[in-house]
């Protein structure tokens, strides 16, 4: 059976196929489209000590078994008009994650949504233009969702990309 038609019959089936496993080229070639998704095959290739349509394949592998989720760009939020930046914390209604995670993924802003353990539920990263749009947000748009029973905010005075190359943002 080919990969393709796996891969299909393993998305049909609403699952991931098992990942295959990554060896040091994998792992370097990863770091490197990290440090700049928009790295050449050819810079790749050499910078790890392969051809290029070895670097090609394994590039195309990792983005098939969905390592590799997608390239962007790494926006300053601040100097983007998004000037304020919360953590917000959500206790929600067991079993309500999959509801409550689609409402959150229409949220302006929203960046990041985890289901977490501990005295909380979920864990969202959302970028506004004021702390009067962020308050907007959660008093308005989070507190009428029904499955969603309580919050806590958590200002974010400021912040460090970890993956990103050079200087942390001001």
């Amino acid at each position: 059976m080919a990969a393709e038609q796996m891969a299909e019959d393993w998305e049909r089936a609403g699952q991931q196929p098992p990942p295959r496993p990554l060896d040091a080229i994998d792992h370097d070639i990863l770091r490197i489209l990290q440090t700049d998704g928009r790295a050449s095959i050819r810079s790749v290739a050499e910078r790890v000590h392969v051809s290029r349509a070895n670097a090609y394949a394994r590039i195309n592998r990792l983005i098939e078994d969905r390592v590799i989720r997608g390239f962007g760009a790494r926006i300053n939020h601040e100097r983007a008009g998004q000037g304020a930046s919360a953590y917000i914390t959500l206790k929600i209604v067991q079993n309500s994650w999959r509801t409550v995670r689609e409402q959150l993924q229409e949220l302006p802003g929203a960046t990041h949504i985890a289901l977490v353990s501990g005295d909380f539920d979920v864990l969202l990263l959302v970028h506004a233009p004021d702390n009067r749009t962020l308050r907007e947000l959660v008093l308005t748009r989070l507190q009428s969702i029904p499955e969603v029973l309580s919050t806590r905010t958590l200002l974010v005075f400021e912040e460090t990309d970890l993956d990103a190359p050079g200087p942390p943002t001001p």
